[in-house]
C-alpha cells in the first residue's frame, strides 16, 4: 500500500480540489484613433479613462472561460484621441469540494493570471497606434472581488425589512 492511499478509498479533500491554467488567449483587440493625423501635431495633454470588467461562463467537465475586458480611453482637448480594448480570456479547469470557492476562484484568482496578459496586450495596442507608452498600474483583485461581495450583500440586505 502507498503512503498516499487512503483507507476505504475515501478521497481527501485536496484530491478533489484542483485547479489548472487550460488555455490563455487572447479574445478580441480594437484599436482606433479618429483623429490621426491630426492628433499627432496637437500638444498631448491627456486625460484617460480605464474600464476594467470581468465575465465568466461555465463549460463543460468543471471548466470555465473567464475574459477580462480593458478599454482605454485617451481624450486630447476634449476629443477622442484613441480608445483601445482587449479580451483578455482564458479557459480553466477548476473543481472544488467547497463550492463557496468558486466564486472567490473565477472572480480573483483567475483575473490575477490573465492581468499580466491583459496589461502587455493593451500596451501593446496603444503603442503600435504611435501614443505614447501606456502603463496598466497593477490591481488587486482579491480587494475588488471582496468589496464586491460585500455590495451584493447589503444590497441583498436592504430589501428586508427589520422590526
Amino acid at each position: 500500500m502507498t503512503e498516499n492511499a487512503q483507507p476505504n478509498g475515501a478521497a481527501t479533500e485536496e484530491s478533489k480540489n484542483q485547479f489548472l491554467v487550460q488555455r490563455i488567449y487572447l479574445k478580441d483587440v480594437s484599436f482606433e484613433s479618429p483623429r490621426s493625423p491630426k492628433v499627432f501635431t496637437e500638444k498631448w495633454q491627456p486625460e484617460m479613462k480605464l474600464e476594467l470588467n470581468n465575465n465568466s461562463q461555465k463549460l463543460e467537465n468543471d471548466h470555465y472561460e473567464v475574459v477580462m475586458s480593458v478599454t482605454v480611453t485617451a481624450t486630447n482637448e476634449k476629443e477622442v484621441a484613441f480608445i483601445a480594448e482587449i479580451k483578455q480570456a482564458g479557459i480553466f479547469l477548476i473543481k472544488t469540494g467547497n463550492e463557496k470557492q468558486l466564486p472567490m476562484l473565477i472572480g480573483s484568482y483567475c483575473p490575477n493570471i490573465l492581468f499580466p496578459y491583459a496589461r502587455e496586450a493593451i500596451s501593446e495596442q496603444i503603442t503600435k497606434g504611435g501614443f505614447p507608452p501606456f502603463y496598466l498600474s497593477p490591481v488587486n483583485f482579491d480587494a475588488l472581488f471582496a468589496e464586491a461581495v460585500k455590495r451584493q450583500q447589503e444590497e441583498a440586505g436592504e430589501g428586508v425589512t427589520k422590526h
